[in-house]
This record gives structure tokens, C-alpha cells and sequence, in this order.
């Protein structure tokens, strides 16, 4: 039986690993960020809310907040009536660009298998 003794020294929350699931854990996050890195350009809440699918308007606003919040996408509010908000992602959302483009590469190489 292969020794696993130094699995259990190693305290999986004060990883990279962790601290990154942190940030894009979540049934959409990762979705959301996705669809805004596809998009070149900023997108409005509405155009965001289709690009993701089947979530609800609450979810959709709670995961921008967490991921403004987290300083991983820029939210522009525009001073009209109506409201225009604008969304794209931030400096530090873009260096997560190679990541998703990994995890989407995988996943290609594994529908084809």
C-alpha cells in the first residue's frame, strides 16, 4: 500500500487551489466570467443574463457582486435614466483567461475521446 502519511500535513484550505476555487467556486461564477471573456467588449445585465442560460436575476446580481467585490470584473454604472450598467472583466479577471481556456481545452480533448 502506497504511504500517504504527508497527505494528511498538507491543510488543502491555505492553498492556491483553495483560495482560487474561492473566488470562481459556484455553480455559475466560473460562467459568468467565461461569457465575459468571450465577449471582447463590455455586456449589459441582460445580454450577460441570456449569455448564461437558465439562472435566476438574484443569483445572476449576487454573482456579480461577489466577483466585483473579489476585484475580478468592473461593473460601469452610466448616470441616465434609464439605469445603463455595464460589465467586463478586470486586469485580474483576464489573468483567469488562460485558466478557463485550459479547462475548456480539456474538455474538448475529452469529448472527442
Amino acid at each position: 500500500m502506497e504511504d500517504i502519511s504527508n497527505i494528511k500535513d498538507i491543510k488543502l484550505s491555505d492553498t492556491g487551489f483553495a483560495y482560487t476555487l474561492n473566488l470562481i467556486g459556484g455553480k455559475y461564477k466560473i460562467v459568468i466570467l467565461y461569457a465575459l471573456s468571450m465577449n471582447k467588449k463590455p455586456i449589459r445585465y441582460n445580454a450577460l443574463k441570456r449569455a448564461v442560460g437558465s439562472i435566476s436575476f438574484k443569483t445572476l446580481t449576487n454573482s456579480l457582486k461577489e466577483l466585483e467585490c473579489d476585484k475580478l470584473i468592473i461593473r460601469k454604472e452610466y448616470p441616465q435614466v434609464p439605469p445603463k450598467v455595464e460589465y467586463s472583466l478586470s486586469t485580474r479577471g483576464q489573468s483567469l483567461v488562460p485558466v478557463m481556456d485550459a479547462i475548456c481545452n480539456w474538455g474538448v480533448d475529452e469529448m472527442e475521446k
